[in-house]
């Protein structure tokens, strides 16, 4: 923030170095921080109260900017062992992000960067100083809306365009953007999770099994519950065929998290998971994971006006009668009401009655539309892992 004294001795007012431009014409004005220049996007709000740095990158998060609700964001700084993108030399997450207050410098023994510096290192454009709660309001009352999120340190700004760039961009709804964030070749992961004192760990024991995961835009942390399930994990590219994936013989295959518009990844998508589930493969799917599988068996997948993005959403298990506190970044939920009669749903959300799962009666597979990893989040849920590995056991055994 730059205050100036003019002229007569009296102070200016402060020079608004950042703009939100709303394609809806409202133009929010704010402080600049991170990465100078513009991008557009869908504007969501998280009410994660830690874990930035997990949620900007987030591969799910691509074509998005995030507002987060809750008001001190940068007191543990950036470190590299938080990023979710599997592929450090890749920007894929969020591509903008809003705070209510300014930037706090680190003050954690894990830091290894402001936050300000990382977000100019990941390219993201950053404001701060907006009335997040009145925006997070606007989300919910209108939608998630399409937006240009501006950063200039001389504070000038061709609105106009900016308006324009805002109404031109034809939003995520239609979009696959998984090519953008996933693989295109496959690869080993070993890494297990992270422990105080000693960071990640390495699968050491022998596989009990090999799970192949599909890559949509995977997050670190999964990858490694799997691993540390004592899973063998190979990654396979989001363009994998049924064939290429059932050479590699998986005990149990993975549909990963991603973002864009699931009835667009789809199109290639659902027809591998289609023979998958033929061939009674055992498969769990997270998020885009989620979306994909229902889709596989017939089910139908809707844009929700707000979405769902934080860390303390309540979803109820069915299965076990539990309320569970979860992570959740999604955009599009699965419609309940299109679910075949050989999809039981497992999970709900408590906060709108969304599906947050399903499990099939005729197949060894099942999926949430929850993040089970939580990274960010609580560990509620990662129950789920010991949940596919056991289902993978007793198909080994059948």
């Amino acid at each position: 923030m730059s205050v100036d004294q003019d002229k007569a001795g009296g102070w200016a007012a402060p020079l608004h170095t950042g703009l939100l431009v709303l394609a809806s014409g409202e133009i929010v004005k704010g402080f600049g921080v991170g990465a100078t220049g513009a991008a557009t996007g869908e504007v969501c709000f998280n009410t994660a109260m830690t874990g930035y740095e997990e949620i900007l990158t987030d591969p799910s998060y691509s074509g998005q900017i995030v507002t987060f609700t809750f008001p001190h964001v940068g007191n543990v700084g950036a470190n590299d062992e938080d990023i979710e993108t599997v592929d450090l030399g890749k920007s894929a997450g969020a591509l903008g992000a809003i705070f209510a207050a300014p930037v706090t410098g680190p003050s954690s023994h894990r830091a290894q960067q402001h936050l300000a510096d990382w977000l100019v290192a990941r390219g993201v454009i950053g404001l701060y100083g907006i009335d997040t709660r009145a925006l997070t309001a606007l989300i919910r009352e209108k939608g998630m809306p399409n937006a240009v999120v501006a950063h200039s340190p001389d504070g000038k700004f061709d609105v106009e365009a900016l308006l324009a760039q805002a109404r031109a961009w034809p939003g995520i709804d239609g979009m696959d953007l998984v090519p953008g964030v996933g693989t295109k070749e496959r690869y080993d992961w070993s890494q297990t999770c992270w422990r105080l004192g000693s960071g990640f760990g390495e699968r050491r024991a022998p596989a009990k099994f090999r799970v192949v995961a599909i890559d949509y835009g995977v997050k670190r942390n999964i990858l490694r519950l799997l691993a540390e399930a004592g899973c063998e994990v190979l990654v396979a590219p989001a363009t994998a065929s049924a064939r290429e994936i059932l050479a590699l013989e998986p005990d149990g295959v993975f549909l990963s998290n991603g973002p864009g518009d699931p009835a667009e990844t789809g199109k290639y998508a659902v027809p591998v998971i289609r023979e998958l589930l033929e061939r009674r493969v055992p498969v769990f799917g997270i998020c885009l994971g989620h979306q994909m599988m229902a889709l596989a068996v017939g089910a139908k997948t809707e844009k929700m006006p707000q979405g769902h993005h934080g860390a303390n959403h309540p979803v109820k298990d069915f299965t076990t009668g539990k309320v569970e506190i979860v992570s959740m970044n999604h955009g599009f939920a699965v419609n309940r009401e299109t679910l075949p009669a050989n999809a039981k749903e497992t999970h709900r959300s408590l906060f709108d009655g969304s599906n947050c799962g399903i499990a099939l009666t005729d197949r060894p597979a099942f999926s949430v539309q929850h993040h089970p990893e939580a990274s960010p989040g609580p560990q509620d849920s990662h129950y789920l892992f010991t949940r596919f590995v056991d289902m993978m056991a007793k198909a080994k055994a059948a």
